[in-house]
């Protein structure tokens, strides 16, 4: 009895052309939902930074873990663009904000971004 081997077929190498169209497609998807730019950035100094004299009466916004205060005095995020509107002559009078320690930067951020909505143009950050 005599065995017959196969022949051995020749190797079939794989095709990368799915692989391709599936990298290409992620390097689409990402392009699109990647986010460009800087969308609500917040005009930041810090204190020490500016050059002009201060005028006026003071302005400090305190940001505590128990609430907000106006130069000391309880306020607050509803009333603070009232109480500043008569602390300040123009929007460009400067309004020093200070955080506590142990607040958060989102807190923060929405007080200034509250601020600036409201029209105060001259905000100025204020270390602990």
């Amino acid at each position: 009895m005599s065995f017959r081997f196969a022949q051995p077929q020749p190797r079939r190498r794989p095709s990368l052309t799915p692989m391709i169209d599936v990298v290409f497609l992620l390097l689409v998807f990402f392009m699109l939902a990647a986010r460009f730019g800087q969308e609500g950035a917040l005009d930041l100094r810090i204190a020490g930074a500016a050059t002009s004299e201060w005028q006026g009466p003071p302005r400090l916004v305190r940001i505590a873990a128990e609430g907000l205060f106006i130069n000391g005095q309880p306020t607050t995020p509803s009333a603070l663009e009232q109480s500043l509107s008569g602390l300040t002559e123009t929007a460009s009078d400067p309004i020093l904000i200070r955080a506590d320690e142990g607040v958060g930067l989102q807190r923060l951020l929405d007080v200034m971004a509250g601020l600036e909505a409201a029209g105060f143009a001259n905000l100025v950050l204020v270390a602990p």
